[in-house]
């Protein structure tokens, strides 16, 4: 487990029960819906960046914590991940994928 000094962030929820078998007590809040989808947002921002530095031993990992926030994000407007996999299927079937590489310039 990563240590953590930063104070105010969303984590996942086996994180408070991991710090007590630590011997440390957390200080926990439960979000409201409206900072829980905010908290999801930074989270987000947080995993990708943390993807973005990441070497390459370390890329599925990453790939996994932005796919959870996702996941969260999905549920907590209202969608199952079946229903984002259809989307982007439909999306991709449209528009293509990004296995071309191609970058457009201007």
């Amino acid at each position: 487990m990563k240590e953590c000094s930063e104070v105010g962030k969303l984590v996942r929820d086996r994180i408070p029960e991991i710090i007590r078998e630590h011997g440390r007590e957390p200080v926990v809040t439960v979000l409201g819906e409206a900072d829980y989808r905010g908290a999801l947002l930074e989270k987000l921002f947080e995993e990708s960046t943390e993807l973005r530095e990441a070497g390459v031993t370390e890329v599925a990992e990453e790939i996994a914590d932005v796919l959870e926030v996702l996941r969260a994000i999905a549920k907590v407007h209202g969608y199952e991940w079946a229903d984002i996999e259809k989307a982007a299927e439909a999306k991709r079937a449209e528009r293509g994928a990004f296995l071309e590489r191609f970058y457009l310039e201007g």
